[in-house]
């Protein structure tokens, strides 16, 4: 079966989390990704066998946190460091349409393969920088990690209720969210080469990428001045617009704007009566009188049946709900699995076991998570004599060298 991808090459001199992300969006459509790693110590996120206090080692020196972020990829272990090792760079971008980097800025260009040097190889070329704040400003130069992302951003202060700030979201979204915005950068500047016929240089940062996701509470702040208020669950303005605790433990949302129309429907499904005539019969007008009131009643009627209870009721009345999922919860929620947001995939060495599918449904060349993440090296002679033509007794020079691994 044909992937989107497939006669896409990129080179992945990336580490962690954000760049590698990127590249592997990429491969799971079916570009063909080449992680670019150092011989002796390969990439840095090899060797995590703890990420937020959780252990996410593997038999085999294999980690959880590796494997996800370079799924589908080939490895080559080169030594950027050595002009031979350079070398193999230079070839392998003459027969590449993009390169992925998030090295601390500037250490691509004390490597010699910036874009400006690697440009001369291959005019096409779309060479990816992703940086913790941007190329330009008074700290271009920074170095960059997820947390100074969401805290530079502002998320952190967002979607916290009081004025001290939230700690960091889990998961390193905005490692997660950059790579995402990393690889719609790179499907764009491919677009514009086949259109224009020029490749170029694309910047994306932990920053640029966090605001972005933002979107509309910075744009009210900019535009108008006001901020974006959290508030406390009891205080929320729209009381259809809220989360309740059901009988179970177990939570549920709303989730009805208009709550005119609304309301007289939860009133019947939720069989509520005997309330006042002003809770009653309330109306978007004075929501500011009774909401809390009203929050109140809802936290009571909830509390008096099961969470699967309530939302059958709920939707056979048409209104609008859903459960509020803990991660146990999405990771077996019946929704994701049909539409192969999760699914089965069958690891060398742990066999099958269950991951991250691939959020994007293709009717016709839909994507495919064929290989496991690589062995540091794994496919270096496998690309060396395929994709560039190297003689065994080369391969064997550089490896004398030291330039490959």
């Amino acid at each position: 079966m044909q992937l989107p991808l497939e006669k896409i090459r990129v080179l992945d001199w990336s580490q962690y989390q954000a760049a590698p992300v990127a590249s592997m969006m990429l491969a799971d459509l079916g570009a063909d990704v080449i992680k670019l790693e150092d011989p002796t110590t390969g990439e840095p996120g090899r060797g995590w066998m703890k990420v937020g206090g959780i252990t996410v080692g593997l038999p085999l020196g294999h980690n959880f946190y590796f494997d996800y972020n370079n799924r589908n990829k080939r490895a080559i272990a080169v030594d950027v460091r050595k002009e031979e090792g350079r070398q193999v760079i230079f070839r392998l971008v003459e027969k590449s349409d993009i390169f992925i980097q998030n090295y601390r800025p500037g250490l691509a260009t004390r490597r010699q393969v910036d874009y400006q040097t690697l440009r001369r190889f291959n005019p096409g070329l779309i060479y990816v920088n992703i940086s913790g704040f941007g190329p330009k400003g008074g700290d271009a130069f920074d170095p960059g990690f997820d947390y100074l992302g969401q805290a530079r951003s502002g998320i952190l202060t967002m979607v916290s209720p009081g004025e001290e700030p939230v700690p960091a979201i889990p998961g390193a979204i905005a490692d997660q969210l950059t790579g995402i915005i990393a690889a719609y950068a790179c499907l764009v500047a491919l677009i514009a080469r086949d259109h224009f016929g020029v490749g170029q240089e694309v910047n994306v940062s932990l920053l640029g990428s966090m605001i972005w996701l933002e979107g509309l509470a910075l744009a009210l702040r900019l535009g108008l001045g006001k901020g974006w208020q959290t508030r406390e669950r009891r205080k929320m303005g729209n009381p259809l617009w809220n989360h309740y605790r059901c009988g179970d433990g177990k939570w549920l949302a709303l989730a009805n704007p208009q709550f005119d129309v609304y309301w007289p429907k939860v009133c019947a499904a939720l069989q509520i009566e005997n309330l006042s005539p002003e809770l009653q019969h309330a109306r978007l007008e004075n929501l500011k009188r009774c909401a809390e009131e009203l929050i109140g009643v809802l936290d009571e009627t909830f509390a008096r049946k099961p969470r699967e209870k309530w939302l059958k009721l709920l939707k056979e009345s048409g209104i609008i709900c859903c459960p509020v999922n803990n991660l146990e919860d999405v990771c077996s929620d019946p929704q994701a699995w049909a539409n192969n947001y999760f699914v089965k995939f069958e690891h060398p060495v742990l066999g099958e076991i269950d991951t991250l599918g691939i959020p994007v449904d293709f009717s016709e060349m839909p994507g495919s998570l064929g290989r496991a993440a690589p062995e540091l090296g794994q496919h270096t002679e496998q690309i060396l004599t395929e994709l560039l033509d190297y003689s065994w007794e080369y391969i064997s020079q550089l490896k004398n060298q030291g330039a490959i691994g």
